[in-house]
């Protein structure tokens, strides 16, 4: 498993996506308003919406494109839309954020 740094934890907007390109790797990352620090493939189940514009809310983000909820947890589509995007591991080690692939 490769752990990469992303970000610095004080540079995350709370409740807004960042997009980034890691190798082949297009992740969305969010800050939660509970802390938590989520990484999900950047890309709607749907019709590839950029995860990293969506609402969030609580753990789900809401696809800018046709407002599917996507849980930022499991990667899993909410009823009664279907379909699935790859979640990454996230690490925070002294302010700094660590994808893990």
């Amino acid at each position: 498993m490769n752990r990469i740094e992303v970000a610095k934890l004080s540079k995350l907007p709370e409740k807004l996506g960042m997009s980034l390109k890691v190798g082949e790797h297009d992740i969305a990352l969010f800050k939660l308003s509970n802390g938590k620090i989520k990484a999900v493939e950047n890309r709607c189940p749907h019709k590839g919406g950029v995860l990293a514009q969506g609402m969030v809310s609580g753990e789900y983000v809401f696809c800018p494109m046709h407002d599917w909820k996507i849980c930022t947890d499991s990667g899993e589509a909410q009823g009664p839309d279907m379909g699935c995007v790859k979640t990454y591991k996230v690490e925070v080690q002294e302010e700094k954020v660590y994808l893990c692939l």
